[in-house]
């Protein structure tokens, strides 16, 4: 991704994360095909400061799982990465915020998630695994606690 679109997504990014935290997410609350979005802050891998990105997720196991889809593109997206090397996140879901543990799904697991509650729930995402040779990560964050 070169410098311009990257400047490009952060600031859509910024715009987006404003607005849902200004309506609680009911601008900015659903994603694509009715996927509902929340707000995931996480420390940057490299600078260890916060990060927060509007994340489209499937209500898992008591959790969240959150998809680095990216479109399709052929790497993880940044989020993700970060994600991988944070033990917590923070998640916000209208106003409610939450301190979250982090579990990459691999394997099997990985694979069934993918099939029975991501493809199944919303297939706009089915075309992503077919545009790109890398295996699109899913991840679970389970609350810890409510920091309202």
């Amino acid at each position: 991704m070169n410098r311009v679109v990257k400047s490009l997504f952060r600031a859509g990014n910024k715009l987006a994360t404003a607005l849902y935290r200004r309506t609680g997410g009911k601008v900015g609350g659903t994603g694509r095909g009715g996927t509902p979005v929340l707000l995931l802050t996480v420390a940057g891998r490299k600078s260890g400061l916060p990060r927060t990105a509007p994340i489209g997720y499937f209500e898992q196991e008591g959790g969240w799982l959150v998809v680095g889809s990216a479109g399709g593109l052929p790497q993880d997206p940044e989020w993700f990465k970060n994600l991988r090397r944070a033990e917590w996140a923070d998640v916000e879901v209208g106003r409610v915020r939450r301190r979250v543990t982090i579990r990459e799904l691999t394997g099997e697991e990985r694979d069934r998630a993918w099939r029975d509650v991501v493809v199944a729930q919303n297939p706009a995402y089915a075309p992503y695994e077919k545009k790109t040779s890398r295996t699109i990560p899913l991840a679970l964050l389970t609350p810890v606690t409510a920091t309202e």
